[in-house]
């Protein structure tokens, strides 16, 4: 029987390089577990992937005796690369990540002029739609789709946590942008505001913290919380004021370092480049397709 209002055992695990938060979602009485938004380590300078945020998950769910039963992405990351596949290889936990991920390839594979990539998310084991249920152990989990700050996100509600992706960080730093090719301000509001309507003692699980004014990262909140304190929605507090507080800051913020490096990854899955003839993997890197943006 599952339980629907159930707490689940929420472990946070904080990249520094990329301010993100990773998370294993247990069930307490059953001990199955999901992955959520796992890292690939990637050393822009050098060229270099490292698995070593994801080894440290793999550890803590041996250590813990947990049983992963799926990996999920809450959507196609673009400030890291996504150890999903390496973590499928080495659990053979199925894979997960929102329907409209098609949308997201269907996009980029115009940008990077890959005519033949095929745009179905046949990449995942499973494509959520809004309002699908899934379990971990005896938790009922269910899917909201969160798209505005990209097309494909999605937000995890199980038990009494939800996984909110890059629409709501921590009250005291606001909300996600909304500038990358198909994200959207008042399609983010939209979003954020039925996020809101969850119950106001669920918890809330951020995907990044980039701990303003030099404080130690967070990453949990309520919904109440957000509601009484979050500075963006307390700064704007229609969907008009909004799309003009977001699209006044986003026009301020240069893109992130690995946007084009991790999005022809994470849109397949998290597998890197099939090796060339000479053995190696190549990144493809367009120019002058995210023109506007600030320069650090």
């Amino acid at each position: 029987m599952m339980r629907h209002s159930a707490k689940p055992a929420v472990t946070a695990f904080f990249d520094k390089r990329t301010f993100s938060v990773q998370y294993v979602v247990a069930d307490p009485a059953t001990k199955r577990c999901a992955i959520i938004d796992p890292v690939l380590d990637y050393d822009e300078k050098s060229g270099v992937t490292a698995t070593f945020n994801a080894d440290k998950i793999l550890a803590f769910i041996e250590r813990e005796g947990l049983v992963p039963e799926w990996i999920l992405d809450t959507h196609p990351h673009a400030d890291h690369l996504s150890a999903a596949h390496y973590l499928q290889e080495k659990t053979g936990a199925p894979r997960a990540i929102g329907a409209h991920v098609t949308d997201v390839q269907e996009l980029w594979k115009g940008l990077y002029n890959w005519p033949d990539f095929p745009a179905d998310g046949r990449q995942w084991d499973r494509l959520f739609a809004d309002g699908d249920d899934f379990r971990i152990g005896e938790i009922e989990g269910r899917v909201m789709f969160s798209p505005g700050h990209t097309l494909a996100s999605v937000t995890y509600v199980i038990g009494d946590a939800a996984f909110v992706h890059d629409t709501l960080f921590q009250p005291d730093f606001g909300t996600a942008r909304a500038d990358f090719p198909g994200a959207d301000a008042a399609t983010l509001w939209n979003s954020i505001q039925e996020i809101l309507k969850l119950p106001e003692e669920t918890r809330l699980f951020t995907g990044h913290d980039y701990m303003p004014d030099g404080r130690e990262p967070q990453w949990e909140s309520t919904v109440g919380e957000q509601k009484a304190k979050n500075k963006h929605l307390q700064q704007a507090q229609t969907q008009a004021a909004y799309v003009e507080l977001r699209n006044k800051r986003d026009k301020s913020l240069p893109m992130p370092k690995l946007i084009l490096h991790a999005l022809q990854i994470n849109m397949n899955g998290g597998r890197l480049p099939e090796p060339e003839a000479n053995g190696r993997r190549y990144l493809k890197i367009p120019l002058n397709i995210l023109e506007g943006a600030a320069w650090e």
